[in-house]
């Protein structure tokens, strides 16, 4: 557990503002996302905001090879990271929107769930679930609290509603870099021993399938998709270790 960093009170404001910011940009997109927008344009948009507002996305050249777009867009059977395009949104599809600011050297990371007209009771139901999920899982967060019993409730919850949970990928430390200790998984295992200090900033951001767990990495290196090709939902919250419990750092404003 010695990896993992515990935030300076400076560096906390900083973060903060950083959070506010990205879950503004998510709280700003959501009057664009209708039929016949396309994801590249969404992109543009928030690229747009965030700059507008001082910082830059943490998103755009992160990695090897470096990602192409602003934002994470990820439509119906993708899990995650998918690469925004001029594909057009069509009625009924589900989407889910991932943003990552910098803003004064600190990260803010969220992510929520959108719809494209009216969709399918099953996707709405997974949209429903996969967010009580991440609730679930922030509920357990306060000094003292075992990380692992983040991926017990997530996964009971999961399963209860007879939705995969996806192990592959996971929350993580987050603030000072993009990716920090600890690695926060969304299902059980008893490989996960650290317990929760004041401090402590980090994601939890479940992603649920209708089908099997399993996906696989399609050929731009980047875009995961469900391996049956069922429907995929995410939601994102960066939180807060307080000495009483917990900050949800990205809450939207309304």
């Amino acid at each position: 557990m010695s990896d993992i960093r515990i935030k300076t009170p400076e560096q906390i404001e900083g973060i903060r503002k950083a959070c506010r910011l990205a879950a503004d940009v998510l709280d700003m997109i959501g009057d664009y996302v209708k039929v016949g927008v396309t994801t590249e344009e969404l992109d543009n948009i928030m690229n747009q905001y965030i700059l507008d507002h001082g910082a830059v996305s943490a998103c755009y050249g992160y990695g090897d090879p470096g990602f192409p777009k602003y934002t994470c867009i990820s439509l119906n059977h993708v899990v995650c990271h998918g690469i925004p395009s001029d594909k057009a949104l069509k009625k009924g599809d589900i989407l889910n929107i991932d943003v990552t600011v910098i803003l004064d050297g600190y990260y803010g990371d969220n992510s929520r769930m959108y719809t494209a007209g009216d969709v399918s009771t099953l996707a709405q139901r997974l949209i429903d679930v996969t967010y009580e999920c991440m609730m679930l899982g922030i509920d357990v967060v306060k000094p003292g609290a075992e990380f692992r019993e983040i991926g017990r409730v997530i996964q009971k919850h999961a399963h209860a509603n007879h939705f995969s949970v996806v192990e592959d990928f996971c929350g993580h430390g987050v603030g000072v870099e993009f990716h920090e200790a600890p690695l926060v998984l969304h299902y059980d295992s008893p490989k996960v021993v650290d317990i929760m200090r004041e401090g402590m900033i980090f994601t939890i951001e479940p992603m649920l399938n209708v089908g099997k767990h399993t996906c696989k990495d399609l050929a731009d290196n980047w875009t995961v998709v469900t391996r049956d090709r069922s429907l995929s939902a995410q939601w994102e919250h960066q939180i807060l270790v307080t000495s009483t419990g917990h900050e949800i750092l990205t809450l939207p404003k309304q």
